[in-house]
Formats: structure tokens, sequence, C-alpha cells
């Protein structure tokens, strides 16, 4: 079964995909969510009520993957270069689990600032 979220914020409102992780099942449990924006680089991120492990840590992210980060318990939306990017890559704080993918256009994600309003609920 399909797990499709909806990430709103503002006028922003764009859907992704979760994967099979145990912690992208643990994020589906949870929602819906609501949290408190933050941006790091193309980079935002935001507290769940989640708590998981790393599950095949990954440190380089490509543009679009939604990945869970332990030391935060936070959801994060990848969708260009971080402070800790090296050239082009896309380069999370630590190594993340990516739990989803976003569809459609990521830079959409640049309308977010710090302290904005952010909800993850179920789609459709």
């Amino acid at each position: 079964m399909a797990r499709t979220i909806r990430i709103v914020s503002g006028e922003l409102s764009v859907e992704a995909e979760l994967n099979d992780t145990a912690a992208a099942r643990l994020v589906w449990e949870a929602l819906p969510v609501d949290s408190t924006a933050e941006t790091w680089g193309d980079e935002v991120y935001f507290t769940i009520p989640v708590k998981a492990g790393l599950e095949s840590p990954v440190s380089v992210v490509r543009a679009g993957d939604i990945g869970y980060w332990p030391p935060g318990m936070a959801f994060c939306v990848f969708f260009g270069p971080t402070p800790a990017s090296r050239g082009d890559e896309i380069r999370p704080a630590s190594p993340v689990t990516i739990i989803g993918k976003v569809s459609g256009d990521t830079r959409a994600f640049k309308k977010v600032k710090d302290g904005d309003a952010i909800r993850l609920e179920k789609s459709g």
C-alpha cells in the first residue's frame, strides 16, 4: 500500500510518498503532525513525535529526498545544498534514514521560512 502524505506550510502544499522503512511507518502512524519549520541551507526540517534509530544511514542525499534525523527527532526535506555540502552535493548535518521522496518541484520549499507553521498529514 502506498503511503502518500501532504506537507503544508502557508500556501505550500506538496505531496510525498513514504517508503517502507520502520521510521517511515512510525511517521505514518503519528500523522497528522503540526510543528514549526526550521531551515538549514536548502533543507527544511522540523521536530516530529517519532523516535527511531538509523536504518541504512546516508551522508549525502538527493533533491526531493525526505530523511529522518534521529538526534533531533526531525523530518527533513532536502532540496539543495546545505552548509555542510561540498560542491553540488546535498549533505545533512549528520547521517539520516531516507524515509520517502517528494513528488513534484522541490524548489517550492524555498518559500518556507524559519518559524513557519508546518503540517504533515495523510493525503487522499
